[in-house]
């Protein structure tokens, strides 16, 4: 199956939760999480497509993070997994449900053409507390990352018209070793490999956040705080 955009989900920010809420998560929270499908044509810009938007911009959206894309065979897993048959594309807060790609098959600097539009991988997601919030699972986000379908971002390297059903079509793979689901490995459950960091640290084309954390693996062994991460304010 050649590869292509399954659907296009877009969404603005808005404030949900109660301030005098018992439990940790109905309390008031802003997210961009909920994402609306969309028809037809869509601008694809530098930083993100038209109509969406991040309410956390310190760590999502951005050139780095202008589109998250989402396999879409993953949901056969979590509608099982979660007992949830109707789980709709969007519901882990991608731009593109793409059909024929996953993490196994994706690589850091792939670049591709789809419309008139180029993008280019830049890192691999990297699930926070506000999935677990928008489905009420507190471990959810822990789940998506132990699993390693945790989906990718893309840099807009030319802007363009995108829409459902256009084929991804692939121009370049300068680093087929890294695919997204080794960067996951590395990132997330091989922190003793200081030589496999910085290894994926070189790599030119690996978003600069990423770089950076890597680098103080193998510098100073800091690791960030990613109970913060996947938990956050679920459980305060």
């Amino acid at each position: 199956m050649k590869p292509q955009i399954a659907s296009i989900q877009v969404g603005l920010p808005q404030s949900l939760g109660s301030k005098n809420a018992s439990d940790s998560i109905d309390r008031p929270w802003t997210t961009g999480f909920f994402k609306n499908p969309i028809q037809g044509t869509i601008w694809l810009g530098r930083t993100n497509l038209a109509g969406d938007g991040q309410a956390d911009l310190k760590h999502h959206g951005g050139s780095e993070k202008a589109v998250l894309a989402y396999a879409a065979q993953h949901y056969l897993y979590w509608r099982e997994n979660l007992d949830f048959p109707n789980l709709p594309h969007g519901a882990f807060g991608e731009n593109f449900t793409v059909a024929g790609q996953s993490e196994v098959s994706v690589c850091i600097g792939d670049t591709y053409e789809m419309g008139d539009a180029k993008i280019q991988v830049s890192q691999p997601r990297q699930p926070c507390w506000k999935l677990s919030r928008r489905w009420r699972i507190k471990d959810l986000a822990q789940r998506v990352q132990k699993v390693g379908l945790t989906g990718w971002y893309f840099r807009v390297l030319q802007e363009g018209t995108v829409e459902p059903g256009l084929e991804i079509v692939l121009c370049d793979r300068p680093y087929p070793q890294w695919t997204i689901a080794r960067a996951n490995r590395i990132m997330h459950c091989e922190r003793d490999s200081r030589a496999a960091a910085a290894e994926m640290a070189r790599c030119p084309l690996l978003a600069p956040n990423w770089q950076r954390t890597l680098l103080k693996r193998v510098t100073s062994n800091v690791e960030p705080d990613s109970n913060r991460r996947l938990y956050g304010e679920n459980i305060s």
